[in-house]
């Protein structure tokens, strides 16, 4: 995962792979660049632009939650699918961003100096920040751009990065979740696969083309680069990349993390989320209103859900943890030969500090899986805190009216898509198994009272808990708030799921975060040595920073696999593919009516290929989340398909990328036009892009014999 700004140093392997372009011409500073029509779409997600009127191409699951709020039991977008006709009919999401970066610019000489020998975490943390400030503010003076300073290594490298960022990106097409999200939740993470995973939205701007407030006097954005999209699409075995914004990676973990991962954390947030799926995929099945609430949220449970099930499998079969280990006690050999003692300690260090790190890293993962992706209602009872304790401040400071038709006005919202009692299945199903895991010292006092009330019945405590509750009731805490005095604070003080949440939360932040905090910060500054101590014992190998959401390019080729014994892929899949999975009437499989009878009559337009509709494929190019939305590109920068997962084998490569195995999976480009055009008839989109021919095949020259 590259940095763009490294690429010069590279530039030469680029060629020699398959790249037809100049390092300058994927980044440049001076000019129009790749890195021009590269989008941070909301805040983890890729877009890339693909017209010169600000038309920006990503994932249908990047733009799922604008579908959903844009979709309505009687005008169901998410369900029937949406096509812009015209400008007027493009819709707004108000808090969606698309972001461009200006420039990135290497300023660890500016940074690692000035720190002084000896400091803590925390305090090397200020002085970076105080650092960060001064350059910052010099990169953007007298400009409308934004500028932050990232670590890089943990801390061995800084980068000053400058983006531009817009605010009112508009909705213009997505294909029915049919199409969009065909194989749901079973073709998840999965190859082969058949789905369009793709969703169209504008950049608007002001007239003056810098970012505006979303207002009906914006226009849409000029852009400075903009991809070809390629009608030859992806060529077997010929150059490939990527370029987006990956989230994390953490490919030089020692063997202490990778444990904690593969034997414990993965094994049991895999445990929680599977009680929780089970309750809200059936009620999902139950009704059209259900699956509307549930529709975001389902997703975001599911898809860490089936990656960290993969992730687990991947670990073990590559032997991760044993290889961590061999690499270890070869550092320590080396360290040692070469007299660093100050690396020699790093490992027993680290080996040290997650030895306390664990029980406390439990207790946070276990506060996260029920707090914010378990029953909802202790989140959103959570929220009404200030309003609850800080009732006379808020009064005599003037703001408990305000604040308490704020609170009103989120819980409407909030109440849209709640159903108490799938929320309170959810708590049933997820708190038995919290309660085997958690550290028993570091439980929410709350929980005792199952045993010494309710004589160990925890679904009765729950049942007590939400018979009881105004929070799970919309009429109920209006009339509690109808006057917000001491009476009603009290009142809400006193509510049994306000406490419960109370409980989760305070025994988190005073018993659990600081602690975390505090083995986090050690661990930080043992890896930090760890992986300098690497680049000073291995010059010879390559060491590229792990993924931050900063932008990265990645290359290999476009190709299938033989990730097990006897198993063959191949790197693409055709539209015939769809209809042997279909299955009529099923939430995951169905497919339009419309999709089969172009299929039928083979009515591909110039998209097709002998026949056949390319729908998907294949490349071995390194992923990870935030490259949702990712542009794969050719050698000639032409884009030739959308990436939007790995295979099941690849969820691994977080940890440990293996080349042989890892294949990140997007859509033929040829698709996505072939949906536009020919499904959705939106032919004025098709008319904003550029179409990029294939490349005239070489002539073959026959030369006469020479006897």
């Amino acid at each position: 995962m590259w940095l763009p700004t490294l690429l010069k140093s590279i530039e030469g392997d680029l060629q020699s792979a398959g790249l037809q372009l100049s390092a300058e011409d994927i980044y440049s500073i001076n000019r129009s660049s790749l890195k021009d029509a590269i989008v941070l779409f909301g805040g983890g997600c890729t877009a890339e632009v693909i017209s010169g009127q600000g038309l920006i191409l990503t994932n249908h699951h990047c733009g799922f939650s604008a579908i959903t709020d844009h979709s309505t039991v009687e005008n169901d977008r998410l369900k029937n699918g949406f096509w812009a006709a015209t400008r007027t009919d493009e819709l707004r999401n108000p808090g969606l961003t698309a972001t461009f970066v200006i420039r990135m610019e290497d300023v660890t000489d500016r940074i690692l100096p000035q720190l002084a020998i000896g400091l803590t975490e925390p305090q090397r943390r200020e002085a970076v920040a105080k650092l960060a400030e001064g350059l910052t503010k010099a990169a953007i003076e007298d400009t409308h751009y934004k500028a932050v300073v990232r670590p890089f290594n943990y801390g061995n490298s800084y980068y000053l990065i400058v983006t531009e960022t817009f605010s009112d990106v508009r909705l213009v097409g997505a294909p029915p979740s049919a199409i969009g999200k065909f194989g749901g939740d079973t073709d998840n993470w999965m190859w082969p696969r058949h789905n369009a995973d793709m969703s169209l939205f504008r950049i608007y701007a002001g007239p003056d083309n810098k970012p505006a407030d979303p207002s009906d006097a914006n226009v849409p954005f000029t852009p400075r680069h903009v991809l070809p999209m390629s009608l030859e699409g992806p060529v077997q075995g010929e150059y490939a990349m990527i370029f987006g914004f990956p989230g994390s990676t953490q490919r030089y973990l020692s063997s202490y993390a990778v444990s904690y991962v593969l034997e414990k954390a993965d094994p049991m947030r895999v445990e929680m989320r599977t009680a929780s799926l089970e309750v809200i995929d059936a009620a999902m099945r139950s009704s059209d209103i259900t699956r509307l609430q549930y529709a975001d949220k389902q997703a975001g449970i599911s898809n860490a859900w089936k990656k960290w099930i993969g992730e687990m499998r991947g670990l073990k079969e590559l032997n991760t943890l044993e290889r961590k280990r061999e690499q270890e006690s070869e550092y320590l050999d080396k360290a040692t030969n070469a007299g660093r003692q100050d690396l020699v300690n790093v490992l027993p260090e680290l080996q040290n500090a997650y030895s306390d790190y664990v029980h406390y890293a439990t207790a946070r993962d276990l506060f996260v899986e029920m707090a914010y992706y378990g029953p909802e209602v202790l989140r959103f009872a959570d929220g009404f805190q200030e309003l609850v304790s800080e009732q006379e401040r808020l009064n005599a400071e003037g703001k408990l009216g305000t604040l308490t038709a704020e609170r009103l006005a989120a819980a409407e919202g909030y109440f849209k898509s709640y159903d108490e009692e799938v929320d309170k299945r959810v708590f049933k199903a997820l708190l038995p198994i919290y309660r085997k895991h958690v550290p028993a010292e570091l439980a929410p006092s709350v929980l005792l009272e199952i045993d010494t009330r309710f004589k160990g019945d925890g679904n009765a405590w729950v049942d007590a808990l939400y018979a009881r509750s105004v929070f799970t009731r919309e009429a109920d805490l209006r009339k509690v708030l109808a006057k917000p005095g001491k009476g009603a604070m009290k009142k809400l003080a006193k509510d049994p799921l306000y406490r419960v949440s109370r409980s989760f939360f305070s025994t988190f932040l005073e018993q659990v975060r600081p602690q975390h905090a505090t083995y986090g910060d050690r661990i930080e500054t043992a890896m930090r040595a760890y992986v300098k101590g690497m680049m000073d014992l291995y010059p010879e190998r390559t060491f590229w920073p792990d993924a931050n959401s900063t932008l990265r390019l990645s290359y290999g080729k476009v190709e299938g696999s033989r990730p097990r014994d006897g198993v063959m892929y191949e790197h693409f899949t055709t539209l015939d593919g769809v209809l042997e999975k279909y299955v009529p009437g099923d939430v995951e499989f169905d497919v339009p009516q419309r999709l089969i009878e172009l299929n039928k009559t083979k009515d591909f337009g110039q998209y097709g290929v002998n026949g056949t509709m390319p729908v998907c494929f294949t490349s071995s190019l390194h992923t990870t989340g935030g490259n949702s939305g990712s542009p794969v590109l050719n050698g000639r920068g032409e884009l030739i398909g959308l990436n939007f997962d790995r295979s099941w084998e690849s969820t691994m490569s977080d940890l440990q990328f293996d080349p042989e195995k890892c294949r990140n999976i997007c859509v033929d480009v040829r698709y996505i036009l072939f949906l536009i055009d020919k499904y959705a008839g939106a032919r004025h989109l098709i008319e904003e892009m550029t179409l990029a021919p294939a490349p005239a095949p070489v002539p073959m020259i026959t030369l006469p014999l020479h006897r």
